[in-house]
C-alpha cells in the first residue's frame, strides 16, 4: 500500500526543521511558560469564579479536573499528529487554541461555554506537553538535562507568576475575568517564534516526502520502516505512566485546592494565592537542578525516596497545623513537587530516539493524566462531603504511596526501545 512509506520517512526532517537552535530554544521556553498559567490562575480565583458563574462544589471539582481530562485525551493524539504534520506547525495550532480558548472563556456567563472554551485552551496545552520532550531530544540531544531543566524552570515560573498575580490583577480591574484572561496575551506571544519554524519545517517535509516517493519507486534503495515503539506493551511504559499520573494527581489537586485550604485556615484570599504561588516559586531551583541530578546518578532511587519524604511531611503538616507553619509546608511541598521535573527528565533518559521519546511521552502523559483526573475531583468530593481537609489529605497520601512504588520501577537505567 503506497501510504506506508510516508509515515516512516516523515519524522526525519522534523529532527532538523531549522538549524536556528536559539530560536527553537526561545520558542520552547515561551511555550513552557504557558503550560500551567491557565490552570493555576483558575485555582487562585476559584472562589470568585464559583460565585460569578454560580458553580456548585461538584461543578467546581469538574472544572479543576478538566486539565487532566484534556491532557489525557488530546495528549494521546499527539504522536498521530506529528507523523502527519511538522511538530512546529502542530505547536502553532496548539498555542493559537490556547490563546483563543482563554479569551473566550472570560467573556461568557454560561457555565457550559466556560467549560468548553476552557477545554479548547487546555487542548493546546495537552499537545505542547507531549511535544516538548521530543523537541529536546531532536534539537539538543547532547544537552537533554540542561534544556529540560531550562524549560521546566520556565514552566514553573509561569505557574508561579499566574498563581501569585491572578487575584491582585482581578482586584485591580474589579473582575475575576481580568485575572483569568490576561494570560491569553502570553500565549499569543508564544506563537511568534514557531511561525518561521513551521514554514521551514513544512518546506523540509515536502522535500522529504518527494525523496521518499522516489526511493519507494526504486526497490533496490527502499528500506524497511523501523518498528514502532509501543510503551503500552512494556513494564517500563506502565511504570512511567503510573508515576506521572500519581505525581500529576497530587500536583493538580494542589493547584486546584491549596489556596482554598489556606483560606479555610484563616488566610486572606491574596495571602492564600501567594502561598500557592510559593509552592511553584520555591520549586524553580528544584526544576533547574533535578534534570542534572537525574542525569548524573546511576539510579534514581535516592531522588524518588527523598521526594516522597518531603511530600509526606508536607501533607501531615497541612492536616495538623495548616496556619501556624504554613511557610514550612509550602517549602516541603515545593521540594516534593520535584517529582514533576524528575519524570519529565526520565522520559528523555529512558528513550534512545526522538520517536521513542514522543511515544513514551505520549503514553506516560496521556495515561498518567487519566489517573491524575481523579485528584482534583475526589479532593473536591471529599472536601464537600466532610467539610474539612483530613480526608482529602489522606487520599493524597495514598496516591503518594502508589507514586513511590512506580518510582522504584523506573529508577533503574534502561530504554523503552529495548522492551519492545
Amino acid at each position: 500500500m503506497t501510504p506506508g512509506p510516508a509515515p516512516a520517512a516523515a519524522p526525519a526532517p522534523q529532527a532538523t526543521p531549522a538549524r536556528g537552535g536559539l530560536l527553537v530554544l526561545v520558542g520552547m521556553l515561551l511555550v513552557a511558560v504557558n503550560l500551567r498559567a491557565a490552570v493555576t490562575s483558575l485555582g487562585a480565583l476559584l472562589d470568585e469564579i464559583r460565585d460569578g458563574l454560580g458553580l456548585s462544589g461538584a461543578t467546581a471539582g469538574l472544572v479543576t479536573t478538566l486539565p487532566t481530562i484534556a491532557f489525557a485525551g488530546l495528549g494521546a493524539l499527539t504522536p498521530w499528529l506529528v507523523r502527519r504534520w511538522p511538530a512546529a506547525r502542530v505547536l502553532v495550532v496548539a498555542m493559537v487554541a490556547l490563546t483563543v480558548g482563554q479569551v473566550l472563556r472570560v467573556v461568557t456567563d454560561s457555565t457550559a461555554v466556560f467549560v468548553l472554551t476552557s477545554a479548547l485552551a487546555l487542548a493546546g496545552i495537552a499537545v505542547a506537553n507531549i511535544l516538548l520532550p521530543m523537541l529536546v531530544k531532536q534539537h539538543f540531544p547532547q544537552r537533554t538535562g540542561l534544556v529540560t531543566g531550562a524549560y521546566t524552570m520556565a514552566l514553573t515560573v509561569g505557574t508561579t507568576v499566574a498563581a501569585a498575580s491572578a487575584v491582585p490583577i482581578a482586584h485591580a480591574f474589579g473582575s475575576w475575568r481580568a485575572g483569568l484572561g490576561v494570560w491569553a496575551g502570553l500565549a499569543a506571544v508564544a506563537v511568534l517564534p514557531w511561525v518561521p519554524l513551521a514554514l521551514r519545517a513544512g518546506a523540509a517535509r515536502r522535500t522529504a516526502i518527494r525523496a521518499a516517493r522516489r526511493a519507494a519507486a526504486t526497490p533496490a534503495v527502499a528500506a524497511a520502516a523501523p518498528a514502532r515503539v509501543r510503551p503500552a506493551r512494556t513494564r517500563l511504559g506502565w511504570a512511567m505512566a503510573v508515576y506521572f499520573g500519581a505525581q500529576s494527581l497530587s500536583g493538580y489537586a494542589i493547584m486546584g485546592w491549596l489556596a482554598q485550604l489556606f483560606r479555610d485556615a484563616g488566610y486572606a484570599p491574596e495571602a492564600a494565592g501567594l502561598l500557592l504561588a510559593g509552592v511553584t516559586a520555591l520549586g524553580v531551583p528544584v526544576a533547574l537542578m533535578m534534570p542534572a541530578l537525574a542525569g548524573r546518578l546511576p539510579t534514581l532511587r535516592p531522588l524518588v525516596l527523598s521526594l516522597t519524604a518531603f511530600s509526606t511531611a508536607a501533607y501531615v503538616g497541612l492536616a495538623l497545623a495548616p496556619h501556624g507553619l504554613a511557610p514550612l509546608w509550602v517549602l516541603l511541598l515545593a521540594f516534593g513537587q520535584g517529582a514533576f521535573p524528575l519524570i519529565l527528565t526520565t522520559i528523555g533518559l529512558r528513550a534512545r530516539t526522538a520517536e521513542g521519546t514522543v511515544a513514551l511521552s505520549a503514553f506516560a502523559q496521556s495515561t498518567g493524566y487519566v489517573i491524575a483526573a481523579l485528584g482534583p475531583l475526589l479532593v473536591g468530593i471529599l472536601y464537600e462531603a466532610t467539610g474539612g481537609w483530613t480526608a482529602p489529605i489522606g487520599f493524597l497520601l495514598v496516591a503518594l504511596a502508589v507514586q513511590t512504588g512506580a518510582g522504584m520501577v523506573i529508577a533503574r537505567p534502561r530504554h523503552i526501545e529495548d522492551e519492545r
